[in-house]
């Protein structure tokens, strides 16, 4: 299992989003699986929140990038905060998920202390 010095927020997102992309055909579970996936594999509940906003961060952020190249900041702020808010309401049961698996994963920060001695 991965330590928590070895768990990555941008890792565990990434598991959060493939997996909603292959459970696509179940609409309402697939955020809730994919969140708690990443949620376990951030965790904990704090970094598994982090993970599932962290999406709607990087796609607002890159809409204002591409509308500002184009010489539209201003149309790129406004049209990246919205799709940035709707991916983020639309990714509650990542939200959720996330923090469900992030409760749910064992304390690593122990593990760190504890170094079984092998022969």
């Amino acid at each position: 299992m991965a330590q928590a010095k070895d768990s990555s927020i941008v890792a565990s997102s990434l598991w959060m989003i493939v997996i909603s992309l292959v459970l696509f055909f179940l609409p309402a579970v697939n955020g809730l699986i994919g969140g708690a996936v990443g949620g376990y594999k951030a965790g904990s509940a704090k970094r598994g929140i982090a993970a599932a906003i962290l999406p709607s961060i990087v796609v607002g952020l890159s809409m204002w990038a591409l509308f500002a190249i184009f010489g539209a900041p201003l149309i790129g702020l406004v049209g990246g905060l919205a799709v940035g808010i709707w991916a983020l309401f639309s990714s509650i049961g990542l939200l959720i998920g996330g923090l469900i698996g992030g409760a749910m994963a064992p304390n690593r920060g122990a593990q760190l202390d504890h170094h079984p001695v092998r022969s």
